[in-house]
């Protein structure tokens, strides 16, 4: 293996790609020769990802899909495979947190949409995608982007958290079902990275600060901190390595200073 990082020849799917840690990974795993299938709810912010790996002179496909809906994600794949005739890699990245609050006042509603974005959709989404997979012989990578909230308690992010740690589940499990396939699944459990999804806590320098006082790094991360993981796990750099979730916290989950 000469270059244990190149995806040269493989197909990328990426949901949530429009922006944020989805958007870095799309570019990244472009940038390191695969082909992309950019998708989120809207159409012309995809384009613009897909504009900008095309301009670096990759290759990228724009599919809009609502992952909450069954027939869409069905219609994503479907597109995928019909243009690009495979699938590789899976990076299930979309998520959603509609509730900031305690669990016990949480409506049903916030909560049912938690699960089913979060969980359900990256269910029904690697079923639909493993097979493939399995069927063609040369095994394939799926990741699932989770949270270090699946991995503490909270008196304010309950249920973002119990999607995440579930997610965690989902890979262990889709790892044991398809190994033999040379399937590989993983999580990734960022901390802070600065994203819209999580500017409430970053934009104010001194929120910024005491969330990441705990950080052995001290600092906020980078959505491309995480797409590189993401190109690890992709490639066969990562040949090795399923069913495991690999925390990308600047050092918060094991420094004392933290608890």
């Amino acid at each position: 293996m000469q270059n244990l990082f190149d995806l040269s020849g493989k197909v990328a799917l990426v949901t949530g790609s429009s922006r944020g840690i989805g958007r870095a990974i799309a570019l990244r795993l472009a940038q390191h020769g695969a082909k992309v299938v950019v998708s989120s709810r809207k159409a012309e912010a995809c384009e613009k990802v897909a504009a900008e790996i095309r301009e670096n002179g990759g290759e990228a496909l724009v599919v809009p899909c609502n992952i909450s809906d069954k027939a869409q994600l069905q219609a994503l794949v479907d597109a995928t495979q019909q243009t690009f005739g495979r699938i590789d890699i899976l990076v299930c990245n979309a998520a959603v947190n509609p509730y900031f609050g305690p669990s016990a006042g949480i409506p049903d509603d916030a909560f049912d949409k938690i699960m089913q974005c979060n969980i359900k959709s990256n269910h029904w989404l690697c079923n639909m995608v493993a097979p493939g997979m399995s069927a063609r012989g040369a095994g394939g990578s799926i990741i699932i982007i989770s949270s270090v909230g699946g991995l503490i308690g909270s008196s304010m992010l309950g249920a973002y958290g119990i999607s995440k740690a579930a997610d965690m589940a989902l890979a262990r499990n889709l790892a044991v079902e398809w190994g033999e396939s040379q399937i590989r699944a993983n999580c990734i459990a960022p901390g802070l990275i600065k994203t819209d999804f999580a500017r409430a806590l970053w934009e104010n320098p001194d929120i910024a600060k005491q969330a990441t006082k705990g950080y052995a790094l001290k600092r906020i991360g980078e959505p491309d901190e995480i797409a590189g993981v993401a190109v690890m796990l992709a490639s066969d750099a990562g040949s090795f390595l399923t069913g495991q979730t690999l925390v990308v916290d600047g050092g918060g989950m094991i420094n004392m200073q933290s608890v």
